[in-house]
């Protein structure tokens, strides 16, 4: 027999028997479904982390008050850095495109008889080109807001809805403890950003908010939460932060621990890639033990399709078929139930991920590599396990076969 006529033949030995192949090849079916679901879904998620991070801006880094180990105790994080912090390094470090200092506060924000508690932003117009934010009706504040601390406001676009119903907010005055704001603006739709929503903010002019809301001028200078620092190539990121460092300690005149830290926005996206890359990577080994499973069961089945099929043996043998045919259809069968069960699970796996992608927040990928390496397993496993029986098979003698009784 050749090649194809052996697949025929298994083929049909196959569909004679549905229900006990359609059980065989369950296991490979929901090993693969498995592995191709989990790679897609991880890869998912490495590509939303990622966009969570470029989503802040582009080649940032971002200064924060207190060192790393003071955050980390359940206290209050000290107020370290100033307004001039940010003009410093805005005037004295030189890979440094452009400097963004923030106020940040929770504000009750009200309009007539709608309220909402939204996140309020003082900051600097430097702050839209640093974090890629747009305009969507009217304009931003500029220095001169700045310098004449003009009690205005720009609205991100959830605010804008919620309190405005769709209208036109432009003019209209809102209130925020109880002191009357004019909107000049709204913002682009932004989305969230890890876990805040940037849409569900009020941004108003940095020296404003010190002043009317958060009180943050002192003799010392404006506190500030947050510098937002953007530099003019990714490969400048190092140097810069390197730069900013030691400025802000030769300002706070620090000795011994840090009053600061800065985050790299290079860093941060290789960190959360790589934990999300090896999350998926032991998902996806923990999936793959089904098709262990499947194998065995395959393996199994074939066993007992063996004893059951042992006169037929001894009869293919009498009238001809060498060893060689034997272990041809036994093997060809094993593979044709692992392949058939591994493009099943595939498809049930690239079914879940569109699924998936429908009701989460992030889009599924799909692995092109995932899917021909899961095949080729799928296929290695019907040979691996199919062997044995295989063997088993093609060993028997006809003589004995041919007396075997069911």
């Amino acid at each position: 027999m050749n090649l194809v006529e052996t697949i025929e033949m298994a083929a049909k030995t196959l569909m004679l028997n549905k229900l006990r192949s359609g059980l065989t090849m369950l296991g490979i079916i929901i090993g693969n479904a498995s592995v191709i679901a989990t790679i897609g879904i991880g890869e998912g998620a490495q590509q939303f982390v990622s966009q969570q991070v470029q989503g802040l801006g582009n080649n940032l880094l971002f200064v924060e008050p207190g060192s790393p180990k003071a955050r980390n105790r359940p206290v209050v994080i000290p107020q370290t850095l100033v307004l001039e912090d940010a003009e410093a390094i805005a005037s004295q470090v030189p890979s440094v495109k452009q400097v963004a200092p923030q106020i940040n506060g929770s504000e009750r924000v009200t309009y007539r008889s709608e309220n909402f508690s939204a996140r309020l932003v003082g900051t600097t117009p430097e702050f839209l080109t640093v974090r890629n934010f747009d305009i969507a009706q009217g304009r931003f504040f500029n220095h001169l807001d700045l310098q004449r601390y003009q009690a205005v406001a720009v609205l991100g676009s959830d605010v804008a809805k919620i309190l405005f119903n769709e209208q036109n907010s432009l003019g209209q005055s809102i209130r925020i403890k109880n002191r009357s704001f004019a909107v000049i603006g709204v913002m682009q739709s932004k989305g969230a950003t890890f876990t805040s929503n940037q849409d569900e903010t009020v941004f108003l002019p940095l020296t404003t908010m010190a002043q009317q809301i958060s009180g943050s001028s002192s003799i010392y200078g404006t506190k500030i939460s947050f510098i937002s620092i953007s530099v003019h190539r990714l490969e400048d990121l190092s140097k810069a932060q390197f730069q900013i460092e030691n400025l802000l300690r030769l300002r706070h005149k620090i000795v011994d621990e840090d009053d600061f830290f800065v985050r790299n926005q290079q860093e941060l996206e290789n960190i959360t890639g790589a934990v999300t890359g090896a999350l998926t990577m032991v998902l996806g080994l923990v999936a793959s033990i089904s098709l262990l499973v499947g194998g065995i069961g395959i393996m199994n089945i074939m066993l007992v399709a063996v004893r059951e099929r042992t006169q037929e043996i001894g009869l293919r043998k009498a009238i001809g078929a060498s060893q060689k045919d034997i272990l041809f259809q036994f093997t060809a069968e094993a593979i044709i139930l692992s392949l058939s069960g591994g493009l099943i699970g595939i498809a049930i796996g690239v079914g879940l991920i569109l699924i998936i992608s429908l009701l989460s927040p992030f889009e599924a990928g799909f692995s092109l590599i995932a899917i021909t390496v899961s095949t080729a397993i799928s296929g290695a496993i019907g040979l691996f396990f199919g062997i044995v029986p295989a063997q088993q098979a093609a060993k028997l003698d006809p003589i004995v076969a041919l007396r075997a009784t069911d």
